[in-house]
This record gives structure tokens, sequence and C-alpha cells, in this order.
């Protein structure tokens, strides 16, 4: 890997940080498992050897007629007659180390549901029946994608709107801080859930409604940067050279900005993450029946006789975001200029 000197420096700084570097690691590997969810947590058989063909259930759908049934209906793997029908072929049969996925019900329960964790359902089942283990897995997924998505998206808005703030200056400055000042006054949660409640929110409706507000964050901080280096010598002498202003932007003074704005990515990512817990714990997030940590933190709310799923839902959030700060402080330290 080809790097900067000074780069390198930030790395050595960032490694050396022994609490963010392995939570760094951490982070990656359950991300990384938690984006083969249907490899790890699915109703559906990984893979079926039946009568000399091979069969991938987890990836495609296969009517009954496919193993010898009657209906041209997606084949239920987990029922008795598909069992016999396999069996009788005597098919192979890959099943995932989970055999739920979040949707999935467990009708078999000894118990009513919300059942407690047992070795059919390691961190029990909700009050639909559903595994806590499963739902939990695909909710990290989703909460990390969402997060991600909207922290990149808010970065590139927040990053152009403060470089030209901070470059042009001018009535461009003073039009872009009032505007800040009136759209940064306005009640954020409180709108969410009005907007919400207008439509079927899905996960895009709920990422372009969150990017409204969430671009903000970076603003003060890329025009802060862009004042101060726009009257810098170099920068004066690129533009005696001729050098247009958007290559003076981004290709001199940006790199400087970029310090402090990537010192605040995993901080932004944290608070997209509580948001959208927020607004799924309030009814107003995901679709009903979508893999929620907060859907699962009002269950928990609603079923304190069951206390799994507060414990399941607040374990993994907390997980999750305390390694995300611990990268943020390492970055941040590493940035540092000071050092």
């Amino acid at each position: 890997m080809n790097l900067s000197p000074l780069n390198r420096r930030r790395f050595e700084l960032f490694k050396a940080n022994k609490r963010g570097w392995w939570s760094l690691w951490l982070f990656l590997i359950l991300f990384g498992a938690s984006l083969g969810a249907e490899l790890i947590a699915n109703d559906k058989p990984l893979v079926v050897h039946y009568d000399n063909n091979w069969y991938f259930p987890a990836l495609k759908r296969y009517p009954e007629t496919t193993f010898g049934g009657e209906f041209p209906l997606e084949a239920n793997y987990k029922s008795p007659y598909i069992r016999e029908l396999l069996k009788a072929k005597d098919a192979w049969v890959l099943w995932a180390p989970i055999p739920y996925s979040y949707q999935s019900i467990n009708y078999d329960l000894k118990v009513p549901a919300p059942a407690p964790p047992s070795t059919d359902n390691l961190l029990g089942t909700d009050d639909q029946g559903r595994d806590v283990l499963a739902r939990v897995i695909y909710g990290f997924r989703i909460s990390v994608l969402f997060a991600l998505t909207l922290t990149v998206l808010s970065s590139i808005i927040g990053v152009i709107a403060g470089a030209l703030q901070g470059f042009y200056g001018g009535w461009v400055d003073l039009a872009g801080q009032r505007f800040l000042e009136i759209w940064s006054g306005l009640p954020v949660l409180y709108l969410l859930i009005i907007l919400a409640s207008f439509v079927q929110p899905n996960f895009w409706w709920l990422l372009g409604i969150m990017l409204l507000f969430s671009w903000m964050s970076l603003v003060d901080v890329v025009r802060a940067e862009f004042l101060r280096g726009r009257n810098l010598e170099y920068v004066r002498a690129a533009r005696a050279l001729g050098m247009q202003n958007g290559a003076i932007m981004f290709r001199h003074i940006l790199p400087n900005a970029m310090v402090s704005t990537m010192t605040f990515m995993p901080f932004i990512l944290t608070g997209a993450i509580g948001t959208l817990t927020a607004l799924d714990f309030l009814g107003f997030g995901l679709p009903a029946g979508s893999p929620s940590l907060g859907e699962l933190v009002a269950q928990g709310k609603s079923n304190l006789q069951a206390p799994w799923l507060g414990i399941s839902a607040f374990a993994v959030l907390a997980l999750m975001l305390s390694l995300l700060v611990f990268i943020g402080e390492s970055a941040r330290d590493a940035f540092d200029p000071r050092k």
C-alpha cells in the first residue's frame, strides 16, 4: 500500500491506539458476517442435492413439483411433506447454522410467545414467535448499511456546501449561514415523524427524509477550513497562475479540510443509527415486519416479562455504538495535526 509519509504516520498513530484498532477489526468482522446473513440465518436450505441435481433454495425459489410435490407453489422445506419427498430420494440438505430468517415464525414452540432462550432459539423469540437472534443479525446489517449510506451522502452534500461558503465568502457565505440557522432550528425529529406519517416509510424514503437534515453537521467545519485556506500563499499562487476555482477548491484546499471531516464521520454514523432506532421504536421507521433493532427495543418495553428481548437489543446497540465511538476517537487522534 503506497502511502505518503503523512498518511503513513496517521495510520501508525491509529494502529497504536489498541482500543480503536481492535474495535475496527471487531466491527469489520461483525459487519462482514451480517452481510452474509442469508448464509447464517435462513429458513431455507443453502444447498439441496436431489435426484442427481443441485439446487440452491437460499438463492432461488423452487416449486414443490421440483421435488415431486403436487402444487406449483414454493416448497416449504420444513414441512413434513417436503421432508418425506426429499428423504424418499435420499436427498442431501445443507441448512444454515440458524434455521430461521428474520420473518420466520417458529410454530413448534412449547410455550406461548415470546418464548425464552432455548437450544432451538438461542436468544428466544419475540411476541410473534420469530427468532430473536436472526432478527438481530439482519437488523444489525440494515442499521449499518442505512447509517453508512446516509453518512456518505450527507458528507458529500455538507462538504460541497461548506466549501462553497468558505471559498467564495461574501453574500454566498452570508446567505448560506442564514439558511443554515433557519434550517437547523427546525424540530428534526418531529418533522421526521410528521413526514413519515404521510407515506408508508421504507429504507429509501427514510434515507431521503433524514438526508434533508443530516448534511448540516459538516458544513461549519469545512467552511472554517476553506475560510482559513483561501488566503494562504499557495492558493494565491495557484490563482495567479490562472487555475480555475474548482481545481483550487477540490485539489488543494479540500485535502486539508478532509482531516476534520474524517474525524466527524464516525460520530455522524452513530447519530444515524440512533435516529433510525428511535424512529423504529416510535413506529415511524421501517415497514412493519422489517428486521429492526428499534422494533426489538419496543417489544422489550411492551413485554417486560420477557427480559431477553430488551437485553438482546441493548447489548447489540451498545456494542455497535461503542465500537464506532472508539473508532472515531482513534481517527480523531490520528488526524490531529498537533500529533
